[in-house]
């Protein structure tokens, strides 16, 4: 079992910059796809992006490409959300996840995760 908790969220104007990062407990950190998501009031749980186990391949919602970036440090068990020109639409709870699958690649439906951290917000004033 992995336990996982992000950093980083605040408030930010329009056009800013955060780093999210989500620290995870135990030792097989780089058994896991890592993934981002996110959640506006009132809407669902939406995927922002993932990373492979080994960081080689990353994958991206279209609404952040360009604008995001995931990077993970396995020697440190921590992944990264660079987030770059914010947009008021960005705002939400933002958390990141875990997929232990064996094999297979990055997914993108947050039933296919299995850890959770308990999320960090971001809000992008206009």
């Amino acid at each position: 079992q992995v336990q996982l908790v992000e950093s980083g969220g605040g408030l930010v104007q329009t056009g800013g910059s955060l780093r999210l990062s989500c620290a995870a407990s135990g030792r097989t950190f780089s058994n896991y796809v890592m993934g981002w998501f996110r959640q506006a009031p009132g809407k669902e749980r939406e995927f922002v992006g993932a990373i492979s186990r080994s960081g080689g391949s990353t994958y991206y919602t279209d609404s952040v490409k360009g604008r995001f970036t995931i990077s993970r440090d396995n020697a440190k068990n921590t992944v990264y959300l660079q987030m770059n020109s914010l947009k008021p639409e960005d705002t939400g709870v933002y958390y990141c996840a875990a997929d232990r699958r064996i094999g297979g690649g990055i997914g993108t439906g947050a039933q296919q995760y299995d850890y959770w951290g308990q999320g960090t917000q971001v809000t992008v004033s206009s």
